[in-house]
C-alpha cells in the first residue's frame, strides 16, 4: 500500500471523522473506499450510463422518442 497526504477544510475533515466513527472505520479507509467507489463508477466510457433508469420523466412514450426528449424536437 503506498501512503499519501491530502488537504481538507475543517469542516468536510469533521464529517469525514464523523462518518468513520458512524461506519467504525477509520478516516483512510473512509477515503480508501469512497475513492474505490468513484473509480468503479467512471470506468465506464459512457459515465453517464449509471444514471438510466433512476429518474422516471412521467411520459411513457419518452423510450420511444428519445431524439425527442434529449434534442428538445417536437413531437411529430
Amino acid at each position: 500500500m503506498l501512503r499519501t497526504q491530502i488537504s481538507l477544510a475543517p469542516e468536510m475533515y469533521a464529517r469525514a471523522r464523523a462518518e468513520a466513527a458512524r461506519q467504525g472505520v477509520s478516516i483512510a479507509e473512509l477515503v480508501r473506499r469512497a475513492l474505490a467507489a468513484q473509480l468503479a463508477a467512471g470506468s465506464g466510457d459512457k459515465p453517464w450510463m449509471r444514471f438510466a433508469g433512476v429518474v422516471a420523466s412521467g411520459d411513457a412514450t419518452a423510450s420511444r422518442s428519445l431524439d425527442d426528449v434529449v434534442y428538445g424536437r417536437g413531437r411529430p
